[in-house]
């Protein structure tokens, strides 16, 4: 089994499906389903989420496409659903945004219901607005965050052009005074070509070890960067916490604005839709065999490379949508190797520091 019943899983919902207001070149959702989620499907979610999760603490997630479509209204309604079903247990929100439509109304009422808000942007402005727009207003919707004290996070991707400025892309998420990045590399393909837009093997292992010599020195403990703590969840054989960096997927699916659920946010395909919330519990689909199958083929379909890999343990093949070379080989991973060849001695260094129960902080003093 991919993981016992009650295992926690996060639907990730997507209101307005791949609706937004940018059109951003890289975008591998905007041909997916658009729509708008009905208040009756919404209470149908809401109820069936809480009644599957075993644990006193419940994460929604509300993604897009850009969720912010959706009238306030709606995440209003939401709360109130989500008191209605939650008798005792404490539950979270999270939303991913791109920032442009946020306004006082919205981050008061984020504050208000301690929402914690993913912000996409990819760096300074030249860099953000080489594939995506309108860096201003994401900028301003940063600011409006901080001003109404909400909890936010970066949520970057990585791709052909600031893949090669490692250090300015860090320092200027720094000087942003982001605590939590996040990034993602692109890798996209048309017509069985990858894109011009993706990162290439070379750029994500120099653009990752460039990065990570910057982070090491001054931030470790105060800046969190989450594919390194993923790295060194994994060395000391802990959860990493991101789904590409762990053993198994599949209890991170996707939900259209119809109820229709998907195996991942990535494979919104007809060959990976499990059914819909309508006429199936959410518990049913994501413990059902076909997930289940699902989760366990990312370890099942290791390449033979990647088996006998001296960093499967750190990465577990990553995605599975990378893997598109021969023998499913991952499209990344001579960048992912050269990042780990680069980082054992300080990921070592950190391992053995918390199994002293010592701070990972420690190896700053040491470099």
């Amino acid at each position: 089994m991919l993981a016992p019943f009650g295992h926690p899983f996060y639907v990730m919902a997507k209101p307005v499906g791949s609706s937004c207001n940018l059109n951003c070149r890289y975008c591998y959702y905007l041909s997916k389903g658009k729509g708008r989620m009905t208040e009756q499907l919404l209470e149908t979610f809401i109820q069936q989420h809480i009644e599957a999760q075993t644990q006193t603490d419940i994460l929604f997630t509300w993604h897009g496409g850009e969720p912010l479509l959706t009238p306030l209204s709606f995440y209003a309604r939401a709360i109130e659903l989500q008191q209605q079903y939650a008798h005792g247990r404490h539950i979270d929100n999270c939303l991913q945004t791109n920032g442009t439509l946020l306004t006082d109304e919205w981050c008061a009422f984020f504050r208000k219901h301690n929402f914690l808000i993913g912000i996409s942007i990819d760096g300074p402005q030249w860099m953000h607005n080489t594939y995506r727009q309108q860096f201003d207003q994401t900028l301003q919707g940063i600011r409006l965050l901080q001003k109404h004290g909400v909890e936010w996070n970066a949520m970057a991707t990585v791709n052909h052009v600031n893949a090669d400025h490692p250090v300015a892309f860090y320092r200027f998420f720094k000087e942003l005074g982001c605590e939590y990045l996040q990034f993602t590399p692109v890798v996209e393909r048309h017509e069985g070509q990858v894109t011009t837009e993706s990162v290439t093997p070379a750029q994500w292992g120099n653009f990752l070890v460039s990065l990570y010599d910057e982070w090491i020195r001054k931030d470790v403990g105060r800046l969190f960067v989450q594919l390194f703590d993923a790295t060194l969840a994994n060395w000391v054989g802990a959860e990493p916490g991101v789904c590409s960096m762990s053993a198994l997927c599949g209890l991170s699916p996707a939900m259209q604005p119809d109820g229709s659920l998907y195996c991942c946010d990535h494979f919104v395909f007809p060959e990976y839709r499990l059914g819909n919330i309508r006429q199936q519990t959410l518990t049913e689909m994501v413990y059902g065999e076909r997930q289940q199958a699902f989760g366990q083929e990312k370890r099942n379909g290791l390449s033979q490379r990647c088996r006998e890999c001296d960093y499967l343990f750190a990465c577990h093949g990553e995605c599975p949508r990378n893997r598109f070379l021969p023998d499913h080989e991952n499209y990344l991973c001579e960048g992912y190797r050269q990042f780990f060849e680069h980082v054992a001695p300080t990921m070592n260094f950190m391992a053995a520091e918390l199994a002293a129960g010592r701070s990972p902080a420690n190896v700053m003093d040491t470099i």
